[in-house]
């Protein structure tokens, strides 16, 4: 009987095993945030009027942007954007600007010209003037000229001084004073802000770059031969800003000049429709659930902040 018994138990012991599993309920997976879009403009003087052309195709086929940022040229359109202004009339601006609008000619040994010119003008183009207030996050990138480091304004304090500081192209314009530094052009580092775009909170970063000049546009002038070498060291280095971008735009304005304010519906268009065609890409973000965290960026630079 005994022997029965254990039997029976050792049966039922190993019927356990034999049991087809629970079915398990299935976890319900919470949609994720939209993507998060950043634009960052990179410089280019009178070509930065493509800028605004990107900003139109964006607008008119409502694709939101969430964070914007710039350097040089780009700092500006950005600011404005950012700031309430209508496209219109930025362009209306832009269109009608000339060197002498944003500079007076004032020879000493850190430059040429002085910017004090573009404050004036920028404080009639934007409708705010303090990063805190803006419609949306801006981020302006300047170049420590003791340091090498790109340095980064954002969330607070006066956008004035940041964004000429970005525009004073060495030799050109006079370094900007702030603190104890000597700031210049921001596309000296960086010559489109896809990082600081990204620090801001973007999660798609979109960066608009001007092509260097075509190589049938030979220089005529001192100015346009700095601008040329700039333009060749600056396409060596593009690593440091595409290893954070998402999207590249670039606008067929090779065959402008650098100062060429006169081809200024030109350059829109031609911005215009350099990012029409990025727009099916940019909408299957939008359709996308963003993963839960993003891998760090590779190698990323080493930045200061002096915002505030």
């Amino acid at each position: 009987m005994e022997t029965g018994r254990a039997a029976s138990r050792l049966r039922a012991f190993l019927s356990r095993f034999s049991r087809p599993p629970k079915p398990v309920t299935p976890v319900l997976t919470v949609p994720g945030l939209p993507p998060k879009i950043g634009l960052a403009l990179g410089g280019g003087f009178a070509r930065g009027l493509a800028h605004i052309g990107v900003l139109k195709a964006f607008q008119r086929e409502n694709i939101p942007i969430d964070f914007i940022s710039g350097v040089s040229a780009g700092a500006i359109v950005a600011a404005a954007y950012a700031s309430g202004t209508d496209l219109e009339e930025i362009a209306k601006v832009g269109c009608a600007m000339r060197f002498a609008d944003v500079a007076r000619w004032s020879i000493c040994r850190l430059g040429l010209a002085g910017s004090d010119r573009m404050a004036i003008f920028l404080k009639r183009l934007l409708k705010k003037y303090n990063f805190e207030d803006m419609q949306v996050p801006l981020g302006v990138l300047a170049t420590d000229l003791s340091t090498g480091q790109p340095v980064l304004f954002r969330d607070k304090g006066d956008v004035i001084l940041p964004i000429r500081a970005s525009c004073s192209y060495p030799g050109l314009f006079q370094p900007i004073r702030h603190e104890e530094h000597l700031l210049v052009d921001g596309a000296i580092t960086v010559e489109v802000p896809a990082i600081l775009t990204r620090k801001l909170g973007a999660t798609c970063v979109v960066s608009v770059c001007l092509p260097m000049q075509a190589p049938t546009i030979m220089p005529h002038n001192m100015f346009q031969v700095v601008n040329r070498c700039f333009q060749i060291l600056q396409r060596r280095n593009e690593d440091s800003w595409r290893q954070h971008s998402d999207l590249v735009i670039t606008p067929d304005v090779a065959g402008v000049e650098w100062d060429g304010f006169k081809s200024g519906r030109e350059l829109i268009e031609a911005g215009d429709k350099a990012a029409a065609a990025m727009i099916p890409e940019i909408r299957e973000w939008l359709k996308r659930v963003p993963p839960e965290t993003e891998p760090a960026p590779a190698k990323p630079l080493e930045v200061q902040s002096l915002a505030g």
